[in-house]
């Protein structure tokens, strides 16, 4: 597997020059995951701050009664790490699970912290991955509050159609914050428009 996706990735966001770029990804390891093994699992720290170069990835935590509760969907090009854990050193009440085999790049905490202290282009560039990821959970936290699971599942169809085609419904539905019968329902309501 050839990292040329890792380095565009970090020249992609223009905080990342091309030479700083390549130098960030020789950092990172290859690493696989075959469908339904877990990046992580609940109970232990996170360690890995990974690059998702190819497949799909599922966050899920289970809820005070045992339900498996879907809390994001990670695609191709994306950066997949629990926060919380990753940097308090904590365990992680959340798992993250192969949907598909994927392919992708990772550092440890040590790894990260090196460069973040080493390379102010990856000191940079962390910072804005961590605010754009603060930022979307703010707008999923406030969507479940002030939007309709209507409005919710028309905007994950517009901003994230991938997950409907790798993601099953009763995740969707989970993740959407409704019964598997309510998004059913919606889905059958929406192909009448």
């Amino acid at each position: 597997m050839s990292s040329q996706k890792l380095i565009q990735f970090f020249k992609s966001s223009n905080l990342v020059s091309a030479k700083a770029a390549e130098e960030i990804a020789n950092t990172f390891s290859s690493k696989e995951i075959k469908k339904n093994s877990f990046l992580l699992k609940e109970g232990r720290v996170s360690d890995e701050y990974f690059f998702l170069e190819n497949g799909f990835i599922r966050a899920f935590a289970n809820d005070i009664e045992g339900n498996d509760v879907t809390t994001n969907f990670y695609s191709s090009g994306q950066v997949v790490f629990e926060v919380s854990s990753f940097f308090n050193r904590t365990i992680s009440k959340e798992n993250f699970q192969a949907i598909v085999d994927c392919e992708g790049w990772y550092i440890t905490y040590e790894q990260l912290n090196n460069l973040f202290h080493s390379m102010h282009e990856f000191r940079d560039f962390g910072r804005s991955i961590l605010v754009k990821g603060f930022s979307s959970l703010k707008i999923r936290m406030l969507s479940m509050i002030t939007e309709t699971a209507e409005q919710r599942y028309d905007t994950l169809l517009k901003t994230n159609p991938e997950i409907f085609q790798q993601a099953a419904l009763k995740h969707i539905a989970s993740y959407l914050g409704i019964t598997d019968t309510s998004l059913s329902r919606i889905r059958k309501e929406y192909t009448k428009k």
